[in-house]
Protein backbone atom coordinates (compact mmCIF):
# COMPACT_ATOMS: atom_id res chain seq x y z
CA UNK A 1 0.00 0.00 0.00
CA UNK A 2 1.32 3.44 -0.97
CA UNK A 3 0.17 6.75 0.51
CA UNK A 4 1.41 10.28 -0.31
CA UNK A 5 0.69 13.22 1.99
CA UNK A 6 2.09 16.48 3.37
CA UNK A 7 3.38 16.65 6.94
CA UNK A 8 4.87 19.40 9.09
CA UNK A 9 8.32 18.85 10.65
CA UNK A 10 8.17 15.07 11.21
CA UNK A 11 11.27 15.19 13.43
CA UNK A 12 9.59 17.74 15.77
CA UNK A 13 12.72 19.89 15.95
CA UNK A 14 11.12 23.27 15.31
CA UNK A 15 10.90 25.55 18.34
CA UNK A 16 7.65 27.31 19.13
CA UNK A 17 7.17 30.43 17.01
CA UNK A 18 9.92 29.53 14.53
CA UNK A 19 9.58 28.34 10.94
CA UNK A 20 9.64 24.61 10.31
CA UNK A 21 9.77 22.46 7.15
CA UNK A 22 6.78 21.08 5.26
CA UNK A 23 7.61 17.65 3.83
CA UNK A 24 6.07 15.11 1.49
CA UNK A 25 5.61 11.78 3.25
CA UNK A 26 5.61 8.66 1.08
CA UNK A 27 4.40 5.62 2.99
CA UNK A 28 5.30 2.32 1.32
CA UNK A 29 4.12 -0.82 3.12
CA UNK A 30 3.86 1.13 6.40
CA UNK A 31 7.40 2.50 6.09
CA UNK A 32 7.59 6.30 5.83
CA UNK A 33 10.01 8.22 3.60
CA UNK A 34 10.28 12.01 3.47
CA UNK A 35 11.05 14.58 0.78
CA UNK A 36 11.54 18.19 1.85
CA UNK A 37 9.58 20.73 -0.17
CA UNK A 38 11.86 23.66 0.63
CA UNK A 39 8.86 25.45 2.16
CA UNK A 40 9.31 26.63 5.75
CA UNK A 41 6.54 28.34 7.72
CA UNK A 42 5.40 28.79 11.30
CA UNK A 43 2.93 26.13 12.40
CA UNK A 44 0.32 28.81 13.10
CA UNK A 45 0.11 29.49 9.35
CA UNK A 46 -1.07 25.95 8.54
CA UNK A 47 -4.72 25.13 8.00
CA UNK A 48 -4.83 21.43 7.19
CA UNK A 49 -2.29 20.97 4.39
CA UNK A 50 -2.56 24.57 3.16
CA UNK A 51 -0.62 27.68 4.13
CA UNK A 52 -2.49 30.88 4.99
CA UNK A 53 -1.37 34.51 5.00
CA UNK A 54 -0.84 36.25 8.33
CA UNK A 55 0.22 39.68 9.57
CA UNK A 56 3.90 39.10 8.69
CA UNK A 57 3.71 37.12 5.42
CA UNK A 58 1.42 37.28 2.40
CA UNK A 59 3.05 34.66 0.17
CA UNK A 60 0.53 31.85 0.84
CA UNK A 61 -0.57 31.51 -2.79
CA UNK A 62 3.01 31.07 -4.01
CA UNK A 63 3.84 28.51 -1.29
CA UNK A 64 0.64 26.51 -1.84
CA UNK A 65 1.33 26.42 -5.57
CA UNK A 66 4.81 25.05 -4.86
CA UNK A 67 3.43 22.39 -2.50
CA UNK A 68 0.82 21.32 -5.04
CA UNK A 69 3.47 21.12 -7.78
CA UNK A 70 5.83 19.01 -5.68
CA UNK A 71 3.11 16.59 -4.54
CA UNK A 72 2.05 16.22 -8.19
CA UNK A 73 5.63 15.46 -9.25
CA UNK A 74 6.02 12.85 -6.50
CA UNK A 75 2.78 11.16 -7.52
CA UNK A 76 3.90 11.18 -11.16
CA UNK A 77 7.24 9.50 -10.34
CA UNK A 78 5.60 6.91 -8.03
CA UNK A 79 3.04 6.02 -10.73
CA UNK A 80 5.83 5.70 -13.29
CA UNK A 81 7.61 3.17 -11.05
CA UNK A 82 4.37 1.22 -10.63
CA UNK A 83 3.68 1.23 -14.38
CA UNK A 84 7.20 0.02 -15.12
CA UNK A 85 6.87 -2.61 -12.36
CA UNK A 86 10.07 -1.62 -10.62
CA UNK A 87 10.92 -0.81 -7.01
CA UNK A 88 10.12 2.69 -5.80
CA UNK A 89 13.44 4.45 -5.20
CA UNK A 90 12.67 7.45 -2.97
CA UNK A 91 16.20 8.87 -3.35
CA UNK A 92 15.78 8.87 -7.13
CA UNK A 93 12.36 10.50 -6.84
CA UNK A 94 13.77 13.13 -4.49
CA UNK A 95 16.53 14.02 -6.96
CA UNK A 96 14.11 14.29 -9.90
CA UNK A 97 11.67 16.45 -7.91
CA UNK A 98 14.40 18.86 -6.87
CA UNK A 99 15.85 18.99 -10.38
CA UNK A 100 12.47 20.17 -11.68
CA UNK A 101 11.41 22.52 -8.86
CA UNK A 102 14.81 24.17 -8.46
CA UNK A 103 14.97 25.36 -12.08
CA UNK A 104 13.60 28.71 -13.25
CA UNK A 105 10.49 28.68 -15.42
CA UNK A 106 12.63 29.59 -18.42
CA UNK A 107 15.08 26.81 -17.54
CA UNK A 108 18.08 29.14 -18.00
CA UNK A 109 19.54 29.18 -14.49
CA UNK A 110 21.24 25.95 -13.35
CA UNK A 111 19.55 23.78 -10.73
CA UNK A 112 21.96 24.18 -7.80
CA UNK A 113 22.27 27.96 -8.20
CA UNK A 114 18.51 28.41 -8.26
CA UNK A 115 18.07 26.11 -5.26
CA UNK A 116 20.56 28.19 -3.23
CA UNK A 117 18.79 31.41 -4.21
CA UNK A 118 15.44 29.88 -3.24
CA UNK A 119 16.79 28.64 0.11
CA UNK A 120 18.33 32.03 0.94
CA UNK A 121 15.13 33.86 -0.02
CA UNK A 122 13.15 32.10 2.72
CA UNK A 123 15.94 31.58 5.28
CA UNK A 124 16.11 33.46 8.57
CA UNK A 125 19.26 35.53 7.96
CA UNK A 126 20.21 39.19 7.68
CA UNK A 127 19.95 41.06 4.38
CA UNK A 128 23.72 41.52 4.29
CA UNK A 129 24.21 37.74 4.58
CA UNK A 130 21.64 37.15 1.83
CA UNK A 131 23.58 39.55 -0.39
CA UNK A 132 26.76 37.58 0.30
CA UNK A 133 25.06 34.36 -0.86
CA UNK A 134 23.86 36.19 -3.97
CA UNK A 135 27.44 37.23 -4.74
CA UNK A 136 28.60 33.63 -4.35
CA UNK A 137 25.90 32.45 -6.79
CA UNK A 138 27.00 35.08 -9.31
CA UNK A 139 30.63 33.93 -8.99
CA UNK A 140 29.60 30.31 -9.48
CA UNK A 141 27.66 31.29 -12.61
CA UNK A 142 30.67 33.21 -13.93
CA UNK A 143 32.90 30.18 -13.28
CA UNK A 144 30.37 27.93 -15.00
CA UNK A 145 31.71 24.54 -13.88
CA UNK A 146 30.10 24.31 -10.46
CA UNK A 147 26.42 25.09 -11.00
CA UNK A 148 24.62 21.72 -10.73
CA UNK A 149 24.47 19.14 -7.96
CA UNK A 150 26.32 16.60 -10.07
CA UNK A 151 29.21 19.09 -10.38
CA UNK A 152 29.92 18.95 -6.65
CA UNK A 153 33.31 17.33 -6.09
CA UNK A 154 36.55 18.03 -4.28
CA UNK A 155 38.40 18.59 -7.57
CA UNK A 156 35.88 21.14 -8.84
CA UNK A 157 35.88 23.05 -5.57
CA UNK A 158 39.68 23.25 -5.68
CA UNK A 159 39.48 24.46 -9.31
CA UNK A 160 36.85 27.06 -8.34
CA UNK A 161 39.19 28.37 -5.63
CA UNK A 162 42.05 28.75 -8.13
CA UNK A 163 39.75 30.54 -10.60
CA UNK A 164 38.36 32.80 -7.87
CA UNK A 165 41.78 34.03 -6.81
CA UNK A 166 42.76 34.76 -10.42
CA UNK A 167 39.88 37.21 -11.00
CA UNK A 168 40.96 40.87 -10.66
CA UNK A 169 38.95 43.10 -8.36
CA UNK A 170 37.31 45.82 -10.55
CA UNK A 171 38.98 49.22 -10.24
CA UNK A 172 36.99 52.36 -9.55
CA UNK A 173 37.01 55.13 -12.15
CA UNK A 174 39.43 57.17 -10.03
CA UNK A 175 41.74 54.18 -9.64
CA UNK A 176 41.74 53.60 -13.40
CA UNK A 177 42.56 57.26 -14.05
CA UNK A 178 45.37 57.08 -11.50
CA UNK A 179 46.82 54.05 -13.33
CA UNK A 180 46.45 51.69 -10.36
CA UNK A 181 47.26 48.02 -10.82
CA UNK A 182 44.39 45.56 -10.25
CA UNK A 183 44.41 43.59 -7.00
CA UNK A 184 43.13 40.10 -6.24
CA UNK A 185 41.20 38.54 -3.37
CA UNK A 186 43.12 37.07 -0.46
CA UNK A 187 42.53 34.23 1.99
CA UNK A 188 39.85 36.06 3.98
CA UNK A 189 37.62 36.84 0.98
CA UNK A 190 38.09 33.37 -0.54
CA UNK A 191 37.21 31.80 2.80
CA UNK A 192 34.00 33.84 2.88
CA UNK A 193 32.92 32.45 -0.52
CA UNK A 194 33.67 28.86 0.52
CA UNK A 195 31.93 29.33 3.87
CA UNK A 196 28.67 30.34 2.15
CA UNK A 197 28.82 27.55 -0.43
CA UNK A 198 29.65 24.95 2.24
CA UNK A 199 26.72 26.11 4.42
CA UNK A 200 24.30 25.97 1.46
CA UNK A 201 25.41 22.45 0.51
CA UNK A 202 25.13 21.38 4.18
CA UNK A 203 21.53 22.59 4.12
CA UNK A 204 20.89 20.64 0.92
CA UNK A 205 22.29 17.50 2.59
CA UNK A 206 20.02 18.05 5.62
CA UNK A 207 16.99 18.38 3.34
CA UNK A 208 17.94 15.27 1.38
CA UNK A 209 18.61 17.10 -1.89
CA UNK A 210 22.15 15.68 -2.12
CA UNK A 211 23.73 12.81 -0.25
CA UNK A 212 27.09 14.29 0.80
CA UNK A 213 29.07 17.52 1.04
CA UNK A 214 32.56 17.46 -0.56
CA UNK A 215 33.70 20.10 1.95
CA UNK A 216 33.53 17.38 4.63
CA UNK A 217 36.64 15.89 3.00
CA UNK A 218 38.38 19.28 2.84
CA UNK A 219 38.38 20.36 6.48
CA UNK A 220 41.05 22.94 7.20
CA UNK A 221 41.93 23.45 3.52
CA UNK A 222 40.42 26.92 3.18
CA UNK A 223 41.39 29.20 6.03
CA UNK A 224 40.27 32.70 6.88
CA UNK A 225 43.79 34.01 7.20
CA UNK A 226 44.91 36.55 9.77
CA UNK A 227 45.91 40.13 9.38
CA UNK A 228 49.25 40.97 10.91
CA UNK A 229 47.82 44.16 12.35
CA UNK A 230 44.36 45.17 13.55
CA UNK A 231 43.83 48.50 11.83
CA UNK A 232 42.64 51.34 14.03
CA UNK A 233 43.08 55.07 14.41
CA UNK A 234 45.17 56.66 17.14
CA UNK A 235 43.61 59.45 19.20
CA UNK A 236 45.62 61.96 17.15
CA UNK A 237 44.16 60.54 13.91
CA UNK A 238 40.67 60.51 15.45
CA UNK A 239 41.04 64.23 16.11
CA UNK A 240 41.98 64.76 12.44
CA UNK A 241 38.75 63.07 11.37
CA UNK A 242 36.73 65.17 13.84
CA UNK A 243 38.42 68.36 12.61
CA UNK A 244 37.37 67.76 8.98
CA UNK A 245 34.78 70.22 7.66
CA UNK A 246 33.55 68.93 4.26
CA UNK A 247 30.81 70.73 2.33
CA UNK A 248 27.57 70.10 4.29
CA UNK A 249 25.30 67.58 2.57
CA UNK A 250 28.04 66.22 0.31
CA UNK A 251 28.83 62.52 0.17
CA UNK A 252 32.21 63.19 1.77
CA UNK A 253 30.45 64.91 4.68
CA UNK A 254 28.03 61.99 5.04
CA UNK A 255 30.90 59.48 5.00
CA UNK A 256 32.85 61.50 7.58
CA UNK A 257 29.80 61.70 9.88
CA UNK A 258 28.98 58.02 9.47
CA UNK A 259 32.58 57.13 10.35
CA UNK A 260 32.47 59.37 13.44
CA UNK A 261 29.27 57.55 14.41
CA UNK A 262 31.11 54.21 14.13
CA UNK A 263 34.20 55.48 15.99
CA UNK A 264 32.14 56.36 19.04
CA UNK A 265 29.55 53.54 19.02
CA UNK A 266 31.53 50.54 17.77
CA UNK A 267 28.63 49.57 15.50
CA UNK A 268 29.37 47.73 12.26
CA UNK A 269 28.24 49.24 8.95
CA UNK A 270 25.18 46.95 8.73
CA UNK A 271 24.11 47.90 12.27
CA UNK A 272 24.42 51.63 11.55
CA UNK A 273 22.08 51.30 8.58
CA UNK A 274 19.20 50.02 10.75
CA UNK A 275 19.81 52.49 13.60
CA UNK A 276 16.56 53.77 15.15
CA UNK A 277 16.70 56.39 17.89
CA UNK A 278 13.26 55.32 19.14
CA UNK A 279 14.85 52.08 20.40
CA UNK A 280 17.08 54.04 22.76
CA UNK A 281 15.99 54.94 26.27
CA UNK A 282 16.57 58.59 27.21
CA UNK A 283 17.72 59.01 30.81
CA UNK A 284 18.05 62.39 32.53
CA UNK A 285 20.84 62.53 35.10
CA UNK A 286 20.34 65.26 37.76
CA UNK A 287 23.15 67.77 38.24
CA UNK A 288 25.69 66.85 40.90
CA UNK A 289 25.77 70.43 42.19
CA UNK A 290 22.86 72.83 42.88
CA UNK A 291 24.05 75.28 40.22
CA UNK A 292 24.95 72.57 37.73
CA UNK A 293 22.95 71.42 34.70
CA UNK A 294 21.26 68.07 34.23
CA UNK A 295 22.69 65.66 31.66
CA UNK A 296 20.92 63.23 29.38
CA UNK A 297 22.01 59.76 28.40
CA UNK A 298 20.76 57.57 25.53
CA UNK A 299 21.03 53.83 26.20
CA UNK A 300 20.04 50.76 24.17
CA UNK A 301 20.37 47.02 24.64
CA UNK A 302 19.80 45.26 21.31
CA UNK A 303 21.05 42.54 18.97
CA UNK A 304 23.62 42.74 16.20
CA UNK A 305 22.26 42.38 12.67
CA UNK A 306 25.01 39.98 11.58
CA UNK A 307 25.09 37.56 14.53
CA UNK A 308 22.02 38.28 16.68
CA UNK A 309 24.34 38.63 19.71
CA UNK A 310 23.14 41.17 22.34
CA UNK A 311 25.13 44.38 22.74
CA UNK A 312 24.93 47.53 24.86
CA UNK A 313 25.09 50.96 23.24
CA UNK A 314 25.25 54.45 24.68
CA UNK A 315 25.41 57.61 22.58
CA UNK A 316 28.51 59.68 23.33
CA UNK A 317 28.60 63.46 22.58
CA UNK A 318 30.21 63.19 19.07
CA UNK A 319 27.46 60.71 18.11
CA UNK A 320 24.69 62.96 19.42
CA UNK A 321 26.19 65.83 17.42
CA UNK A 322 26.03 63.76 14.22
CA UNK A 323 22.46 62.64 14.91
CA UNK A 324 21.25 66.19 15.59
CA UNK A 325 22.72 67.23 12.24
CA UNK A 326 20.65 64.58 10.40
CA UNK A 327 17.39 64.89 12.33
CA UNK A 328 18.29 62.06 14.73
CA UNK A 329 18.94 59.66 11.88
CA UNK A 330 22.15 58.06 10.64
CA UNK A 331 23.47 58.98 7.16
CA UNK A 332 22.54 56.17 4.76
CA UNK A 333 25.14 55.22 2.14
CA UNK A 334 25.87 52.29 -0.12
CA UNK A 335 28.74 50.33 1.49
CA UNK A 336 30.91 50.47 -1.63
CA UNK A 337 30.41 54.22 -2.04
CA UNK A 338 31.01 54.74 1.69
CA UNK A 339 34.40 53.03 1.51
CA UNK A 340 35.33 54.99 -1.61
CA UNK A 341 34.62 58.25 0.23
CA UNK A 342 36.61 57.03 3.25
CA UNK A 343 39.64 56.36 1.05
CA UNK A 344 39.39 59.94 -0.21
CA UNK A 345 39.12 61.22 3.38
CA UNK A 346 42.10 59.09 4.37
CA UNK A 347 44.20 60.62 1.60
CA UNK A 348 43.34 64.12 2.88
CA UNK A 349 44.42 63.43 6.46
CA UNK A 350 47.28 61.02 5.81
CA UNK A 351 45.62 57.70 6.72
CA UNK A 352 46.26 54.97 4.16
CA UNK A 353 43.35 52.72 3.19
CA UNK A 354 40.76 54.14 5.60
CA UNK A 355 37.74 51.80 5.55
CA UNK A 356 34.48 51.34 7.43
CA UNK A 357 35.50 48.52 9.77
CA UNK A 358 38.35 50.66 11.11
CA UNK A 359 35.67 52.67 12.93
CA UNK A 360 34.69 49.61 14.96
CA UNK A 361 38.34 48.71 15.63
CA UNK A 362 39.05 52.29 16.67
CA UNK A 363 36.15 52.32 19.14
CA UNK A 364 37.40 49.12 20.79
CA UNK A 365 41.00 50.26 21.20
CA UNK A 366 39.91 53.76 22.28
CA UNK A 367 37.67 52.39 25.05
CA UNK A 368 40.33 49.97 26.30
CA UNK A 369 43.06 52.62 26.19
CA UNK A 370 40.88 54.90 28.30
CA UNK A 371 40.34 52.35 31.05
CA UNK A 372 37.19 50.46 30.05
CA UNK A 373 37.12 46.84 31.25
CA UNK A 374 37.58 44.28 28.50
CA UNK A 375 34.40 42.42 29.59
CA UNK A 376 32.38 45.62 29.16
CA UNK A 377 33.94 46.43 25.79
CA UNK A 378 33.01 42.90 24.69
CA UNK A 379 29.36 43.68 25.54
CA UNK A 380 29.55 47.03 23.75
CA UNK A 381 30.77 45.30 20.58
CA UNK A 382 28.33 42.39 20.79
CA UNK A 383 31.10 39.78 20.78
CA UNK A 384 30.08 36.20 21.57
CA UNK A 385 33.12 35.74 23.84
CA UNK A 386 35.71 37.99 25.49
CA UNK A 387 38.33 36.10 23.46
CA UNK A 388 37.20 38.04 20.37
CA UNK A 389 37.81 41.31 22.20
CA UNK A 390 41.27 40.27 23.34
CA UNK A 391 42.68 41.02 19.87
CA UNK A 392 42.32 44.73 20.67
CA UNK A 393 44.02 44.32 24.06
CA UNK A 394 46.91 42.59 22.25
CA UNK A 395 47.18 45.51 19.83
CA UNK A 396 47.41 47.94 22.74
CA UNK A 397 49.97 45.72 24.49
CA UNK A 398 52.15 45.72 21.37
CA UNK A 399 51.89 49.51 21.17
CA UNK A 400 52.87 49.83 24.85
CA UNK A 401 55.83 47.46 24.35
CA UNK A 402 56.94 49.59 21.42
CA UNK A 403 57.01 52.65 23.68
CA UNK A 404 59.00 50.72 26.30
CA UNK A 405 61.52 49.70 23.62
CA UNK A 406 61.84 53.32 22.49
CA UNK A 407 62.51 54.52 26.05
CA UNK A 408 64.96 51.67 26.60
CA UNK A 409 66.93 52.70 23.51
CA UNK A 410 67.14 56.26 24.79
CA UNK A 411 68.33 55.08 28.22
CA UNK A 412 70.96 52.82 26.68
CA UNK A 413 72.18 55.60 24.40
CA UNK A 414 72.45 58.01 27.33
CA UNK A 415 74.38 55.48 29.42
CA UNK A 416 77.08 54.93 26.81
CA UNK A 417 80.41 56.57 27.80
CA UNK A 418 81.07 59.70 25.81
CA UNK A 419 84.21 59.60 23.71
CA UNK A 420 86.41 62.63 23.92
CA UNK A 421 89.12 63.58 21.49
CA UNK A 422 92.79 63.80 22.56
CA UNK A 423 94.20 67.25 23.09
Amino acid sequence: MINISLIYDHRKRTKKGEEGPIEVRITINRKAHYINTGVRVRKSRLVGNAVRDDETSNNADMLNERLTTIVGLVEKEVNRCLEERRAIDVAEIRQKVWDVTATNDDGKEPVMINWIRDYVRTANMSESTKKRYGTVCNKLLAYGKLTRWEHLSVDRIYAFDVWLRAQPIPLTKNQEEAGCEPSYIGDSAAYSYHKCLMAAVNKAVTLGVVSANPYDRMKGVFKRGKRDVTEYLTEEQMQKVLALTPVPGSQVAMARDLFVFQMFTGLSYSDTQVFDISQYRREVIPAAEPQGTAKERWVYVGQRIKTGVPYVSQLLPPVVEVLERYGWKVPRMNNQRYNQMLKAIGMCIGIANLHSHMGRHTFATYMLANGAKIENVSKMLGHTTVKQTEQYAKVLAESVRGDFDMVERKIMAASQPQRTGRG
